[in-house]
């Protein structure tokens, strides 16, 4: 998901480090593939109807936009301190539990992410699964604290939860 021009977003440490690490592969050793895919689609002769060339600068063109959007992207973030965060209020970068009190009061944990994060792994590396601070239910939860009952508008109808526990 791109940023739109002056946007500035939230990220915890670890989704930057994530973004940062293909932003390099993509530059480097992904370039280089593409490269050479270019270089032996050339081989084949007539670039016109060369099935193989058309495909290599499809990838290439996918590959420079990817890139692209990374550099925006981290170029307008701000990383969290993830030592500072204060517990009292749900945000991003920290670890929710809430309780769904019209589904038999199940208990969802959610870690909220920065939206530009969840274009990789869904779930945290302790298992735990990642929300965007976008999504309605991350929306609904930041800055609330333990205790707020809140309803939450989501594609299936509307839900009401209870927060039980803000954790880093």
């Amino acid at each position: 998901m791109a940023l739109k021009k002056n946007d500035v977003h939230e990220m915890t440490r670890s989704g930057y480090e994530r973004l940062s690490e293909e932003l390099t592969h993509l530059r480097t050793s992904r370039r280089l593939e593409v490269a050479k895919q270019l270089e032996e689609a050339r081989a084949f002769g007539d670039l016109s109807e060369n099935a193989e060339y058309a495909a290599a600068k499809e990838e290439q063109a996918k590959l420079e936009d990817r890139i692209s959007e990374l550099e925006a992207t981290l170029s307008k973030v701000t990383v969290i301190d993830e030592e500072k965060l204060d517990t009292t209020r749900a945000g991003v970068g920290l670890t929710v539990t809430i309780k769904d009190l019209d589904n038999a009061g199940k208990l969802y944990t959610y870690e909220i992410v920065g939206s530009e994060e969840l274009s990789g792994a869904a779930f945290s590396a302790a298992g735990i699964q990642r929300i965007s601070q976008k999504s309605p239910v991350g929306q609904a939860l930041i800055g609330h604290v333990i205790g707020d009952e809140i309803i939450v508008k989501i594609p299936r109808g509307t839900r009401r939860l209870r927060i039980t526990a803000i954790e880093k």
